[in-house]
């Protein structure tokens, strides 16, 4: 018995003694001084497939004589797979090789691909020649072309899905040894508005270089900001903090789901015992989503008692993490439609035949307009943070000055007001465009549409993160950024397919496709208005999912009692 006991105390004193040398280490490394190294590797990553994008409809239109319509669809099924594969990245980070090791690779693999797009502006082979004959027209890209243009931008796309979802997490993992909340709060703030400043840049810099230079030289740039991104990223190696890797939260919730189908003809009985895991904030199993409860009963009551997970039962903190998840989809799904007017390419094109002239040896780059809405969020964010919510506090009393659903609301307003702005501004200008005068509108009159979108991302975006962090267990808080990801490919396919069906509907009977590549013969503004209807329909949508999540979190206070219940009840009030 003595032996035993001794066995045991000595066991906990390797075990405290392992966990303090642990500690100390991670008190070496780690800190603010590791900051710059991850905050200068997004932020020129995002100069760099920023500073593609932002003017690639116009690469594609030019030197690979697609329509409109067709390079519009290839950017969003691009920009689709991009943030797509942020999921598998940010599964493949947490559960197998660890955030420093999938930054690296990304990193790596995002230089290829630019450096492969950058090949497209250098070697004639790699794109289709200016024309075949005097009567031939534009010859198309060939499959072989078209490959390697593709598989430029499916590598760019496996880097970004790499560095994205990480690298705001590996940031955090350097300061969380330090318990200070404030500080990891300052940092997202940073890194937000960081990744804000670069894009910017690349909307402004990079893009007037490649309108001035050509596409030679504006591709070399994104290929030298990514090398840099990759060595300053390496270069901090030994001061980081590399957190283990565990496994993945999607694991948990597959389980829950696999043994719930099993054990959906069994009937749940008073008597049941569910499995609950050893942690100190556990929490007791409530009525809502019943059905899932079938994942965690345990009909041996030893087992329950125990809290062993070893016959592969889920236990109930599972459970409850996956029904906090149903229970904020619908409210997720309300921000698709949104984002589809974000990533709009039109008002680049719009913007091309507009007078962009400030001075008589200046002309604004078309695609430099989509920064007014960057610069937008850049001044509002902080604007929000220390102006707006110490004055809206004093009659909402809510410590973030607006709760986060109304927030997201207001986001959606702002983004029904943005198209019907956008299909005014083009009813104009098409209509001056074919009344053969010499006056071409102004691009000034871009500027309101671009600082809506601004407001709308400013206000529905981030109210989105903040939402599912409040909404989401902490052992859940890395799905919040997967989940925005989520957002956004899905939104990039609805306006991919939305895109296909107008050209497709309008252009039948050998008419003008509202969406034409001669944007004064085709009607844009059409387009803006059936984006105006579907966000309305969408904000009513809204109001609904509100009403039930509200029912399903009034079900969940009187139901379940939380051990730490400071942070259930005060769910809304958090931060």
């Amino acid at each position: 018995m003595g032996t035993h006991l001794n066995q045991e105390t000595s066991s906990v004193e390797a075990e405290l003694q392992s966990k303090l040398l642990l500690d100390d280490h991670h008190v070496q490394k780690g800190g603010l001084r590791t900051m710059p190294f991850i905050i200068v590797n997004e932020a020129f990553e995002k100069v760099a497939s920023s500073g593609v994008m932002a003017n690639m409809i116009f690469y594609l239109m030019e030197v690979y004589h697609m329509e409109a319509a067709t390079g519009t669809i290839v950017l969003s099924i691009w920009t689709a797979l991009s943030n797509g594969l942020s999921v598998v990245g940010g599964v493949i980070s947490d559960a197998y090789l660890g955030r420093f090791r999938v930054i690296a690779t990304g990193s790596l693999f995002s230089l290829v691909g630019v450096t492969f797009l950058w090949l497209t502006s250098i070697l004639p082979q790699l794109t289709p020649s200016s024309c075949q004959g005097p009567d031939t027209g534009y010859s198309s890209p060939t499959r072989a072309q078209l490959g390697f243009l593709y598989a430029s931008f499916g590598l760019m796309s496996i880097g970004s899905a790499c560095i994205r979802p990480c690298s705001i997490a590996f940031g955090a993992d350097q300061l969380k040894h330090r318990n200070n909340q404030r500080l990891i709060d300052s940092y997202f703030n940073w890194y937000y508005a960081a990744n804000t400043v670069s894009i910017v840049i690349a909307t402004s810099v990079v893009v007037y270089i490649q309108d001035q230079f050509g596409w030679r030289v504006g591709f070399a740039v994104p290929v030298l900001a990514m090398l840099c991104s990759a060595l300053m990223f390496l270069l901090g190696s030994p001061l980081y903090v590399k957190v283990k890797v565990d496994k993945s939260p999607f694991s948990g919730l597959t389980q829950v789901l696999i043994v719930a189908f099993r054990n959906r003809k069994i009937r749940l009985l008073p008597g049941d015992c569910y499995n609950h895991s050893n942690d100190i904030d556990q929490v007791e199993l409530t009525d809502s989503l019943r059905f899932l409860n079938k994942a965690c009963v345990v009909r041996d009551v030893d087992i329950g008692s125990l809290g062993s997970n070893s016959c592969g039962i889920p236990t109930v903190e599972n459970v409850e993490s996956l029904k906090s998840l149903i229970r904020i989809i619908p409210i997720w799904s309300s921000g698709i439609i949104l984002f589809v007017n974000v990533l709009q390419t039109f008002p680049t094109l719009e913007a091309e035949k507009m007078n962009r002239k400030i001075t008589s040896r200046f002309e604004i780059p078309a695609a430099s307009f989509s920064l007014l809405m960057l610069l937008t969020i850049t001044i509002w964010i902080p604007f929000y943070d220390r102006v707006m919510v110490p004055f809206l506090a004093k009659f909402t009393h809510e410590p973030r000055g607006l709760n986060l659903k109304t927030r997201m609301g207001v986001g959606i307003i702002l983004s029904i007001i943005t198209m019907v702005v956008s299909a005014i501004v083009e009813t104009i200008r098409r209509d001056l465009a074919n009344a053969n005068t010499m006056v071409v509108m102004s691009a000034m009159w871009l500027v309101p549409q671009f600082v809506l979108l601004g407001l709308t991302e400013a206000f529905n975006a981030i109210g989105q993160l903040e939402f599912y962090y409040s909404e989401l267990p902490n052992s859940m808080s890395s799905l919040a950024m997967v989940m925005f990801m989520v957002s956004m490919t899905v939104a990039s396919l609805v306006a991919s397919l939305l895109t296909n069906i107008v050209d497709s509907v309008t252009g039948q009977g050998g008419g003008v496709s509202w969406l034409s590549s001669d944007i004064d013969e085709g009607h844009v503004d059409y387009y803006y208005w059936l984006l105006s209807f579907l966000t309305l329909l969408n904000f009513v949508y809204y109001l609904i999912c509100c009403r039930v999540h509200r029912s399903f979190s009034s079900s969940e206070s009187r139901l379940s009692h939380v051990v730490d219940k400071e942070r259930f009840d005060g769910i809304e009030g958090k931060h």
